[in-house]
């Protein structure tokens, strides 16, 4: 007997300049990467090492998306990333290893239930009612690390109605991105299809229905999300 009960939903494939789109095999986000935002949080930065969470592949939208303002939530808040795609397996890699290892770099953003996060970490709980949220993890097309060149002082921001939210540069990350691809890879044994949002600025803040965020990294494709009202 061949075959299977059901069929799941279709996870989106990523656009990627100048070749096939990059399927989505799993999410990792980095936690606190830019101490400005551990400070508007009320948290310190761990700098003996990044931390992370995750999302679900089954929670990725493509850029442009118009999805449903999330249940269960009053207080939902946007995050600006830069994400790094994965191109070929790490495990325990050095820093030179690791940096081979991401194919390409994106714009993304990391919708959060700030309420139910917040909620969680009074009780010492996971976070994932806060994080894994259905159509919060948006990606905008991927551009090759090659063509893409360093990440240098590039400026990342994020605008909600055409106003300013977010504003800073990747220099203001706290682990590097070969860094942190290093660090997971010690951890996890890292693929393609592999995603890794690296942590947001100072700025988040709540949106609404009928909100459109909009966001942007030098050099790359920028990143966009409607909110429509809920379900």
């Amino acid at each position: 007997m061949t075959g299977t009960l059901f069929d799941l939903p279709e996870i989106p494939a990523i656009p990627l300049k100048g070749a096939s789109a990059y399927p989505i095999g799993r999410i990792f986000c980095v936690g606190r990467n830019y101490a400005a935002h551990a400070a508007e949080m009320g948290n310190e930065v761990d700098r003996e090492a990044p931390f992370y969470f995750t999302k679900s592949p089954a929670s990725a939208v493509l850029s442009g998306a118009v999805v449903p303002f999330p249940p269960g939530t009053r207080d939902y808040h946007h995050e600006m990333e830069l994400v790094m795609a994965i191109g070929q397996p790490a495990f325990r890699a050095d820093i030179e290893t690791a940096a081979a290892a991401i194919y390409a770099y994106g714009c993304g953003l990391d919708m959060t239930r700030r309420d139910l996060q917040g909620a969680a970490k009074e009780k010492r709980r996971p976070w994932s009612l806060g994080k894994d949220v259905e159509n919060s993890a948006v990606f905008a097309p991927l551009t090759r690390a090659e063509d893409l060149g360093p990440l240098g002082g590039r400026r990342i921001h994020l605008s909600v109605n055409g106003e300013v939210r977010q504003d800073a540069t990747l220099d203001d990350m706290v682990w590097s991105a070969p860094e942190i691809v290093s660090h997971l890879s010690g951890y996890y044994h890292l693929r393609p299809g592999d995603l890794i949002m690296t942590g947001t600025p100072a700025g988040v803040g709540p949106v609404n229905p009928g909100d459109i965020i909009s966001g942007g990294i030098d050099g790359l494709d920028p990143v966009a999300l409607t909110l429509a009202d809920p379900e």
